[in-house]
């Protein structure tokens, strides 16, 4: 039976106008909370996203988020505007909480139409910070972008919305978040369910949870910082409730709705406590972390940190160590920026590698064709066919059940794999909350030099091609463009350009260096120094410190 059963009335609420500034990015519509505090704002957002999204009436929907602040009242809010919508079914988490993987996996299980995740991914959170909102097809991955564009289109002309209120007196929060199992609001059915029981299942099918559990035993210790995101109860029932890990071995693991005042964004810079840990003395063997809504991860060794383009290759080189992948795979995918190491093994194993444009939703449609198993971005994503999101926490036990097969430690794991592959020296280097108009003029000057870059001397190389990446989908043959300027040398080289769209002041500059030395060259450089022609010879090409007035970037990865 219903507890908290409330009737409702259906309001409709007049706009005074659209919003204009409502077009979602890769990775859905990202402004500052206080934005999303503006009367009416969030619920066009919602009211555009019910409209366009298929299958509402009589549908299910799933809703959650990272828990930064206004994640329940977004949820509350949700729920109204979903009675009021005709959709016959919601499914919500504990405390709201939800990581945007184990959202993805929900949507499958349960059939729904889709799903809203609330979350700004890796911006901070607060009253100050950001807020997001993300809507997901059916398949559980982000929705295409005939469905944003779509949603984006209806907020540029909205008029009103529709939303129900508790009929008479009734002033009850719409979901009792707190209690577990079925409420109603009018004839929508809502279920609050513990969001992190399903996930568990499905990594204890993928991993072999009893050699991870004999490797965390056996003198292994590990720090895992959730960054009081939202992996931390998940990371905490897995890492030391199930596989035995010692009590605090998940560090900042309770979800806080400023993340404790830090960036949730599992990189050298914002997780600088992990690295200190890992890479300044010998206490741990392995570190790793994951970022505001669960879908990134940074790995660390004993002294070694593994890039995230190095990440994706090596675990697609010992896929077949893992029970959930043993039969092979289909093939894998890499974003553009993302290096082209994992080519390098796709090659030697015989199977397809595809480089699609940035943001997950372009991976979606070659797992669900089966054409790849494993996939990644060097923005710290890697995922496979098991869900249709990027997965932070299913990388971590990845690489702790490699080492629990393989019992040698992280940098020697690297070390023997450079030796067999070669190394792809890379790295991304952000300038961040850069003037919207500088940043631009300096894409754009670069932009307008491509047709006539090819031939010339950069970096005491040749440029072979200069070109903005564009996409043919090999599944359904959409075409992208305008996805990132690159310089690709004649030696293999090459450097990227792009402008982020998931920051919310200002513009992010990316620059993506890359330097490919076979197994017989010098494999021990620090990146930086093993990159140093291509830092000098962007920046003089691009003007980055003359048109940013910044004399070095905010982060290096």
């Amino acid at each position: 039976m219903a507890v908290n059963a409330q009737e409702i009335q259906i309001r409709e609420v007049r706009l005074p106008q659209p919003f204009s500034d409502q077009k979602p990015g890769t990775s859905g519509l990202r402004k500052s909370s206080k934005q999303f505090e503006t009367p009416h704002y969030l619920e066009s957002f919602i009211e555009a996203s019910l409209r366009v999204l298929p299958g509402v009436g009589g549908g299910t929907l799933v809703v959650g988020g990272d828990g930064r602040y206004g994640n329940r009242r977004a949820i509350g809010v949700i729920a109204r505007m979903a009675a009021a919508h005709g959709l016959e079914r919601l499914i919500v988490t504990s405390g709201g909480i939800l990581s945007t993987p184990a959202a993805s996996h929900l949507i499958r299980r349960h059939k729904a139409i889709g799903g809203i995740i609330l979350s700004a991914s890796h911006n901070p959170g607060g009253p100050g910070g950001d807020f997001g909102v993300k809507v997901n097809g059916a398949n559980g991955g982000p929705a295409p972008e005939s469905i944003t564009n779509a949603i984006h289109a209806v907020t540029q002309s909205l008029e009103s919305y529709r939303i129900a209120e508790p009929a008479g007196d009734d002033k009850a929060s719409p979901v009792d978040l707190e209690r577990l199992g079925s409420q109603s609001l009018g004839p929508l059915q809502i279920e609050v369910v513990d969001g992190v029981d399903d996930y568990v299942a499905l990594m204890q099918g993928l991993f072999d949870f009893d050699a991870i559990a004999d490797l965390l035993k056996d003198g292994f210790p590990m720090a895992f910082d959730a960054m009081h995101a939202v992996t931390g109860p998940y990371a905490t029932r897995i890492l030391e409730g199930v596989l035995g890990a010692p009590a605090g071995s998940v560090r900042n693991g309770t979800p806080l709705e400023d993340f404790g005042g830090g960036h949730p964004d599992p990189n050298l810079t914002y997780a600088h406590e992990l690295a200190e840990l890992l890479l300044g003395s010998d206490a741990y063997r392995f570190g790793a972390a994951c970022d505001g809504d669960g879908d990134r991860n940074m790995v660390l060794g004993q002294r070694c940190f593994v890039n995230p383009s190095d990440s994706l290759a090596l675990l697609t080189a010992n896929a077949t160590l893992v029970p959930g992948y043993a039969d092979g795979l289909a093939g894998v995918a890499r974003s553009m920026p993302t290096s082209a190491a994992t080519d390098v093994v796709a090659k030697q194993l015989g199977i397809p590698c595809y480089e699609t444009p940035t943001g997950w939703k372009f991976f979606g449609n070659l797992l669900d064709a089966g054409r790849i198993t494993l996939c990644g971005e060097e923005s710290f994503g890697t995922g496979s066919n098991h869900i249709r999101e990027k997965d932070g926490l299913w990388a971590v036990l990845f690489w702790l059940n490699i080492l629990a097969r393989r019992r040698e430690p992280v940098a020697q794991i690297m070390a023997e794999h450079w030796g067999r592959f070669g190394r792809h020296y890379y790295s991304r280097h952000d300038y961040e909350a850069i003037p919207s108009e500088a940043a631009h003029g300096l894409y754009e000057r670069v932009q307008a030099m491509l047709p006539s870059l090819a031939g010339q001397s950069f970096a005491g190389r040749s440029i072979a091609t200069a070109d903005d990446f564009a996409y043919t989908d090999p599944v359904d043959g959409s075409r992208t463009e305008g996805q990132g300027l690159r310089l690709l040398l004649e030696d293999g080289s090459r450097v990227v350009l792009r402008l982020s769209g998931t920051g919310t002041q200002g513009a992010t500059l990316r620059v993506y260096l890359e330097s490919y030395l076979p197994p017989s060259g010098n494999l021990s450089q620090d990146p930086q120094v093993a990159l140093g022609d291509l830092i000098r010879a962007i920046d003089g090409l691009a003007e980055i410190k003359a048109r940013t007035g910044m004399g070095q970037p905010t982060v290096i990865t």
